[in-house]
């Protein structure tokens, strides 16, 4: 489980069938086994040395996400797990991504930039909800039957890859994991009991 607020970018070292080496932060203490999400797509530690991770990457993942488009020098988001007790700054994310999106523009917005995104069909989206783009955790608003717009603050534009963006670029995006529960169950609705049957309280 992850929050959608990125510890760092790395650059991916090497991409090849079923692996990605990333260059991560050298004071990371990785274990073998453990989960990082790379662009929001939760990745295992096959092997790693300071400075340099190597992830496991099954074929379900690459026909997913835009990790298939990364080579070497691509610039990535990471986060690692949420250690329980951590603060939770950003939303519940699995790192199981439902797929990608486009963005369609990048613009100004006083002390913010705007992105539109592309909705792609049985998106689950909600006005001032929460999704993961490239792992980072945005609030949505604006949604319409196209389309959806998000706002990104200053420190989270220059801290992520966000601030590479240009209209046509492709993204990871995961949704809220309690809107896709609602969503599968919508005669019952988000009660407490629902949310203590799931694990949430």
């Amino acid at each position: 489980m992850f929050t959608g607020i990125i510890e760092a970018v790395g650059k991916i070292k090497t991409a090849g069938p079923g692996r990605l080496e990333a260059c991560v932060p050298r004071d990371w203490t990785l274990f073998e086994g453990e989960s990082v999400a790379v662009n929001g797509a939760c990745l295992t530690v096959a092997s790693h040395n300071p400075g340099l991770a190597v992830f496991s990457v099954s074929p379900e993942t690459v026909s997913k996400t835009g990790l298939r488009r990364l080579k070497s020098g691509s610039a990535v988001n990471l986060e690692r797990a949420l250690a329980a007790g951590a603060r939770l700054g950003g939303h519940f994310v699995t790192g199981h991504v439902d797929g990608t999106a486009h963005i369609l523009s990048v613009r100004n917005d006083g002390n913010s930039r705007v992105l539109e995104v592309e909705k792609p069909a049985g998106a689950v989206l909600v006005e001032k909800g929460s999704v993961a783009l490239d792992g980072v955790s945005l609030t949505v608003y604006d949604v319409s039957a196209l389309s959806f717009k998000a706002a990104v603050i200053p420190h989270t534009w220059e801290h992520t890859t966000l601030k590479d963006l240009r209209p046509g670029s492709v993204m990871n995006i995961e949704y809220d994991i309690l809107g896709k529960y609602a969503s599968a169950r919508p005669s019952k609705g988000i009660t407490a009991e629902f949310l203590k049957e799931n694990g949430f309280l």
